[in-house]
């Protein structure tokens, strides 16, 4: 059994996946993405790209770290169905305009879509994948991502976030410029960098202690977040800061790097459990960044006990610094 890849390689395969996919996403939103797929709620562009992504993913990282077993959201079962056959040749088509997968035939995208079929457990090393995260977002020209998290012994310590719509900021940056992975390692802090490449800058929660100032970042449909909830929270906060809406795991991004304090995905029902690809990455973008995230309950997240988290009802994260406070806001806010 050949040793486990250090670090650096880990890191480096985690960057250069989430890179490739997200030139795939980003391809295939401008090429098939039109008024006419919005009209007719047209889904082909995004189950084109979310396929295409895992499949390329999946591939890099098998290349460069063999061995370690991935948790995806898809599987190519419905791919390979007879009526499928269009849809299979235009995420093929997409996978091998990617340079890294230009070799790849149709058979080895669809083996490599279905090898990220790993139940989760809490031993060992395994990869977490969302291939694209924010399906709404992507197919309205707006915000998406990528997400890859790499567990050790149940706990995140390594996340990719793809954020190809985001834009750049820091010196330097022009306001035409798009696309952000953000690059975490536990205990090494969260990086931001441009899609594009360079060396990118540390990425910093706010030092808010104002909750009067802090605000929220929620999706932009209210189907996916409780604004309604939201708002009474932020009243019970005394919040008075117009909120950030963005979709998909961008909104860890957005709290790492300072734009938001405060991101809150509130439980739909009693029954419901998060997808742990949903999370995994964010997570630990945020908290590397000096923030915290828990459930509503305040508990850690515990990403070992399979494809979702179990134990965990809901998501918050914040800064940290107001961390409990938003925790009391929605215990006193419940109906």
């Amino acid at each position: 059994m050949s040793p486990a890849p250090d670090s650096e390689t880990l890191r480096r395969a985690a960057t250069d996946a989430v890179r490739a996919a997200s030139t795939l996403c980003r391809t295939v939103q401008t090429a098939l993405v039109s008024e006419e797929t919005l009209t007719k709620r047209d889904r082909s562009p995004v189950t084109i790209a979310d396929y295409g992504a895992q499949a390329v993913v999946s591939t890099l990282l098998r290349r460069a770290a063999p061995g370690i077993p991935i948790v995806g959201e898809e599987d190519a079962a419905a791919l390979r169905q007879d009526s499928a056959r269009e849809l299979r040749e235009r995420v093929t088509r997409a996978v091998q305009a990617v340079p890294e997968t230009s070799d790849l035939g149709e058979a080895e995208i669809l083996a490599a879509i279905d090898a990220c079929s790993d139940g989760g457990g809490e031993q060992g090393l395994r990869w977490v994948l969302d291939p694209i995260d924010g399906t709404k977002g992507y197919l309205r020209g707006e915000q998406y991502a990528v997400a890859l998290g790499l567990l050790r012994d149940g706990e995140v310590v390594l996340g990719v976030l793809g954020c190809p719509n985001l834009e750049v900021l820091g010196d330097g940056a022009a306001a035409a410029d798009r696309g952000v992975l953000f690059v975490a390692e536990r205990g090494a802090g969260t990086r931001q960098v441009a899609l594009s490449g360079g060396e990118g800058s540390a990425a910093r929660v706010t030092e808010i202690t104002d909750a009067a100032l802090a605000s929220f970042c929620e999706s932009v449909e209210s189907a996916h977040s409780a604004h309604d909830r939201h708002g009474q929270i932020a009243a019970h906060l005394g919040t008075r800061a117009e909120p950030l809406r963005i979709d998909s795991q961008c909104k860890y991004g957005a709290v790492a790097r300072g734009q938001a304090s405060i991101y809150l995905r509130l439980p739909t029902s009693e029954s419901y459990r998060e997808k742990i690809w949903d999370h995994a990455a964010g997570s630990i973008v945020v908290e590397e960044a000096g923030g915290r995230v828990t459930d509503v309950a305040g508990r850690r997240l515990v990403f070992g006990l399979g494809r979702t988290l179990e134990e965990n009802r809901g998501i918050v994260a914040t800064n940290g610094i107001l961390h409990e406070r938003v925790l009391e806001a929605i215990r006193a806010t419940e109906a």
